[in-house]
């Protein structure tokens, strides 16, 4: 990096330092955001941990760095507070996998079941939920329901699945959506790095196409099906030096940061989310000076869809 922009991205720092104190603002970053972002922002985590410091920071703005649903989910859970997202174009492939009128149609062909819905969905999609979830608290969320009720879980087939594995309901319905990225995480490449990395311990994002070939594959260590928190947690805990990572590469960024004595190998060189890396310090400086762009979810869906977030939070 020249010392030119060194400077330049000293200053942006300094500015949106200024801005925070002055706007009484903080910023929530999500794991998968590039690494200046992260380095930056109040708080870093999951969709569930940003949710729940969202509900609880005394901040009067909330810069979202993350994607339009987390900015969404922010607004519903604190509709004191003004949400802002850097960049509105900012979405999400996984989100835009199913439509309020598809699943109020599916909903039809199952009168009684309670709908899970993954954070990654948008607002109108969690106001026609019974329970929202993250990839931390699914498996906890639907053991919650009583087992003799059909669940329609939605939008992501390979998180559906790893849930219906662990918790082996069979009247757990799965919707066939699925993140482009993760999904994109194949058998092959993955395995190659495995066979590569022999003593390395296998970590697998369970949005991942690859998650039943992985628990299949044979390092000395098993595979590990982990959210994004709870991966940072077993690397600080695991007596294993080298891990591979099957999950959005921004990811490989806080672990180095936490772990410097420890080796991190991406499963997929490519897995990068494009939404994630819409979000830059330019524009969070931007976000902060004219207070774009705002989120805020109309009150009859944010009354509708803080009921499910609020058993999200709860349940752990």
């Amino acid at each position: 990096m020249s010392s030119n922009r060194k400077d330049d991205i000293m200053t942006l720092i300094d500015e949106i330092a200024e801005l925070k104190e002055k706007e009484q603002a903080v910023i929530l970053a999500h794991n998968y955001e590039p690494g200046p972002v992260q380095d930056l922002a109040d708080f870093v985590g999951d969709s569930l941990a940003l949710a729940r410091w969202a509900a609880t920071t005394p901040a009067r703005i909330l810069v979202m760095a993350g994607v339009y649903f987390m900015a969404e989910t922010a607004s519903i859970l604190c509709p004191d507070k003004t949400v802002l997202i850097p960049d509105p174009e900012a979405g999400c492939s996984l989100a835009d996998t199913i439509t309020p009128e598809e699943l109020m149609t599916w909903k039809a062909n199952y009168p009684n079941a309670a709908v899970v819905s993954y954070v990654n969905t948008s607002a109108a999609i969690k106001a026609l939920s019974d329970y929202c979830c993250t990839s931390s608290n699914a498996v906890q969320v639907v053991q919650h329901i009583p087992a003799e009720q059909d669940i329609l879980f939605l939008p992501d087939f390979f998180l559906g699945s790893h849930v219906k594995r662990v918790t082996k309901r069979q009247n757990l319905h799965i919707w066939h959506g699925e993140c482009h990225v993760h999904a994109a995480i194949d058998n092959e490449a993955m395995t190659a790095v495995v066979e590569k990395n022999p003593d390395a311990e296998l970590l697998i994002h369970p949005e991942c196409g690859c998650t039943t070939r992985a628990l299949a594959i044979p390092p000395k260590t098993p595979g590990l099906v982990l959210s994004t928190d709870g991966m940072l947690l077993h690397a600080r805990t695991s007596v294993a030096s080298q891990f591979i990572v099957a999950t959005e590469v921004g990811l490989l960024h806080r672990l180095r940061k936490e772990n410097p004595d420890k080796t991190f190998i991406a499963a997929h060189d490519d897995a990068l989310c494009p939404y994630m890396n819409k979000i830059s310090l330019e524009k969070i400086r931007d976000a902060l000076l004219y207070h774009r762009y705002e989120v805020r979810v109309p009150s009859p869906i944010r009354d509708r869809a803080l009921i499910p977030l609020e058993r999200m939070v709860q349940i752990a």
